[in-house]
């Protein structure tokens, strides 16, 4: 039960990523201007008619209207008369982006939900969690750690619509998530590996020797090639994070010269945009040593190391796709994606690279 709700959990977060990598493709970061909420409304609105004054309508207390280009949000509840009366209403003051498009508005909001679903697998992950009070306590500590960074990612998401998509806060939220994704792979690893345990002795000892014999093959650890899987893994966030800033210059861009100038949106590039592509070298040639290096002296991560190789092409392609085929339709997002799962597979790397250390002291 406990492994299952953590895989869902898992692939919940990847789809939380792929989510708002729609959103950022699409524009619809500001959707919906509120938080949580969506112009006040559980559901969101499906016409702009809904969010535009009425007379004789009944509004709650919360609700949001667009009036002369701007957002104003009702301070109480009440039902409007024949005449638009100021009084009803307040200046919604987080923002000043008053636009509404229903696409976007569900985007947003279709994100939003994936992110309350997400809770229910991590919630029955953290109460399967307690079967193992006795034998694996660290198991609840970490699984419960989830709840709060989980609860901390939502107030991120309620900062950046707050903000109007400030590209710092951006860039916090996708970290943030990154780091869940990561104690979540880290449970994962620990829980498989903690089953063997649980076996019996016959199966334990069989395990021993048969560790033995792969020792014979396999250099169980490496103290160079574990410091540079973690610090494969940081230039990956760094990465992410300048390919945010850049992401955000695109967006001003398609503000300002509209969504069909694509041949536009980096003409000219900005510095960051080298910054971000020459540091893809880096790491590109990073992640080629290791697989090198763990082919040489027989590390045992082959496997993960060549889909380490296989994503990181597939970053180039996409990168290379945008610049140079002016950002043809889902290669945004995939960039995204992409990179947020190559930190993934490095995490899991450097796990396994470190739980080699573990087994030769206990050895």
């Amino acid at each position: 039960m406990y492994r299952t709700t953590l895989k869902i959990s898992i692939i919940f977060l990847y789809l939380i990523i792929i989510a708002g990598a729609v959103v950022r493709m699409t524009g619809s970061g500001m959707g919906c201007p509120d938080w949580p909420k969506c112009f006040g409304y559980y559901i969101p609105p499906t016409e702009e008619a809904q969010i535009q004054w009425e007379p004789h309508k009944e509004y709650k207390e919360g609700y949001i209207i667009i009036v002369e280009e701007s957002l104003r949000i009702a301070s109480k509840d009440f039902t409007s008369g024949s005449t638009y009366a100021e009084n009803n209403w307040s200046t919604y003051d987080k923002h000043d982006y008053a636009k509404f498009n229903v696409l976007q508005t569900w985007i947003e909001y279709i994100n939003r939900q994936v992110t309350v679903l997400a809770g229910i697998p991590i919630l029955l992950m953290i109460i399967s969690a307690f079967w193992y009070w006795r034998r694996r306590p660290w198991l609840i500590f970490g699984s419960f750690f989830v709840l709060p960074l989980m609860g901390f990612e939502a107030w991120l998401g309620k900062q950046v619509v707050d903000s109007n998509l400030l590209p710092v806060k951006i860039t916090i939220h996708l970290i943030a998530a990154l780091v869940i994704v990561a104690l979540l792979l880290y449970l994962w690893y620990k829980s498989q590996e903690k089953e063997g345990s649980t076996l019996s002795r016959n199966r334990t000892r069989e395990i021993h020797d048969h560790r033995e014999s792969e020792a014979l093959k396999f250099k169980k650890y490496d103290p160079l090639f574990k410091n540079l899987v973690l610090l494969a893994g940081v230039l990956t966030l760094v990465q992410v994070a300048f390919g945010t800033q850049v992401r955000q210059y695109i967006d001003e861009q398609v503000i300002a010269l509209g969504y069909e100038a694509k041949d536009q949106w980096l003409n000219p590039p900005t510095v960051m945009f080298y910054v971000h592509r020459s540091f893809s070298i880096l790491v590109t040639v990073l992640n080629v040593y290791l697989f090198w290096r763990n082919r040489k002296y027989l590390l045992g991560h082959a496997n993960l190391l060549l889909w380490v190789l296989i994503l990181i092409a597939l970053e180039v392609v996409t990168g290379i796709a945008m610049y140079y085929i002016d950002f043809p339709f889902g290669t945004q997002p995939l960039h995204l994606v992409v990179a947020s799962l190559l930190f993934g597979v490095q995490f899991y790397v450097y796990l396994g690279s470190v739980s080699r250390r573990e087994e030769e002291l206990t050895a």
